[in-house]
């Protein structure tokens, strides 16, 4: 019998965050862990696709480039080699996780955890001791009548970022962050992608001008959509997979990508016999991240939406200080930003027009295109725009959306500013630098109070 101040269930980001933080406060931790450290994020998501993504995005890159007064071309593409690259890059990270461990003294115990009780982890045979446990145990993916992953012709996410030999056509149904990324990355390799969705637009969680600005690009690229579709259906012919749309013909592709969402992995990990309540496929929570048993703790995927890494890190942050005895800061659901890595990328934090206008909040509009930037046209990164909705009485920022090539690095300062809860005020007197695209996040408050200086 082995015994901890706190036991970890699942290694991802969340997990693996909990487990440092926990013992910087003193804790003696154990990880456990089936697979690698670093979890879904590190081994077959966030990581390895944004790897892939890279490449795509060289590819269109170099048509650019007889403008810029360099004279190249592609002779070949090689798409297992970019997956090659991204299964290097993620097993070097998780082996960073691995020194991570050892650097806080967390013991790493590999193998199924099972619950036994509130206390208690069953390791094969070896039962590990926790005062305080907690999940983080991921998700998987969720499926739906018709719309059946069997990892050969019909995959999903996990199957598709180890997929070295591409096919030369692909279906891909459900037009998220997963579904949109792979469709970019697979197109710039020569593949012949269509999207299905049964929302009427690409990105159906973001604000309606950023689905727009993608969608526009993606026809340039000669992805094909079928948007705001109805009873969609995926079948394994044996030869490819055939899809079925309700009213409309039946379409042949060589594989198909099912990216309808996950579901918490609550499955075989003893929820039941510990008598923990679950909702709707995860894990119910309190602010805390506090299960229905005391004690007890669920982060990350498995503890329900967002499911995004970085939510999941600050979730972990959030358990292990309380356990510890400590006064965590809670975690702000619209102060959580989402990121699209597709070109033009896309960032968000806050709410969207459509929903402030359900909830009957005033609000202005700021909007500015990168093509009136001049560091964007001398980098010739002109698609995109930078979008703010800002409270019309005291200026307090209700939602940012930007889309361009640099829009998962340009969303940080709003994020801190809505963090801090900043009003327009301070955003006009903040200096940014000149030429970049950044100043144009200022320029977009400015243009929501009528004040643009360059628009």
């Amino acid at each position: 019998m082995k015994e901890f101040d706190v036991v970890v269930l699942g290694g991802g980001p969340g997990g693996y965050i909990a487990a440092i933080r926990a013992a910087q406060l003193g804790k003696k931790v154990a990880l456990i862990e089936k697979e690698k450290l670093g979890g879904v994020c590190l081994n077959k998501g966030c990581i390895p696709t944004k790897a892939v993504l890279k490449s795509a995005h060289m590819i269109h890159e170099m048509k650019d480039l007889k403008d810029l007064g360099i004279n190249a071309e592609v002779k070949s593409l090689d798409g297992a080699q970019a997956v090659k690259r991204s299964k290097g890059i993620s097993d070097r990270i998780s082996k960073g996780v691995g020194f991570l461990m050892k650097k806080n003294k967390i013991e790493v115990i590999e193998g199924n955890g099972v619950l036994e009780d509130k206390n208690t982890v069953v390791v094969g045979k070896v039962k590990v001791k926790g005062k305080n446990i907690i999940i983080a145990t991921g998700a998987n993916y969720k499926t739906f009548p018709g719309l059946v992953h069997d990892g050969k012709k019909l995959i999903g996410a996990w199957e598709a970022i180890k997929l070295e030999k591409l096919p030369k056509s692909i279906g891909i149904i459900g037009a998220g962050a997963i579904g949109v990324e792979f469709a970019y990355f697979w197109n710039a390799f020569g593949v012949d992608v269509h999207i299905f969705e049964i929302q009427p637009r690409l990105l159906p969680i973001e604000d309606e001008d950023s689905s727009k600005e993608v969608e526009r690009a993606y026809k340039k690229y000669g992805i094909k959509m079928s948007l705001g579709v109805e009873g969609i259906k995926a079948k394994n012919d044996g030869k490819g997979v055939t899809f079925s749309v309700k009213g409309d013909k039946n379409y042949k592709f060589d594989m198909g990508l099912i990216a309808v969402g996950m579901v918490g992995s609550i499955e075989h990990i003893g929820l039941g016999k510990v008598g923990i309540k679950t909702d709707k496929g995860f894990i119910s929570v309190n602010e805390n991240y506090e299960t229905s048993i005391p004690g007890v703790y669920a982060v990350g995927d498995v503890a329900g939406p967002p499911l995004l890494a970085h939510a999941a890190s600050h979730e972990g942050i959030i358990a292990a200080e309380h356990l510890a005895g400590k006064n965590p800061h809670p975690l702000e659901m619209l102060n959580i930003p989402g990121c699209t890595y597709c070109q033009p990328q896309v960032a968000s934090v806050g709410y969207t027009e459509r929903a402030l206008k359900e909830k009957g909040i005033d609000y202005t509009v700021g909007k500015v295109p990168f093509m009136a930037n001049g560091k964007a046209l001398a980098s010739n990164e002109k698609p995109g725009f930078v979008k703010v909705l800002m409270g019309k009485v005291h200026g307090e920022l209700l939602g940012a959306h930007i889309v361009g090539t640099q829009a998962t690095e340009l969303i940080h300062e709003y994020v801190l500013f809505k963090t801090m809860e900043g009003i327009d005020e301070e955003i006009f007197s903040t200096v940014h630098p000149h030429p970049t695209l950044g100043e144009w996040l200022g320029e977009a408050v400015l243009n929501a109070k009528g004040r643009s200086l360059n628009i």
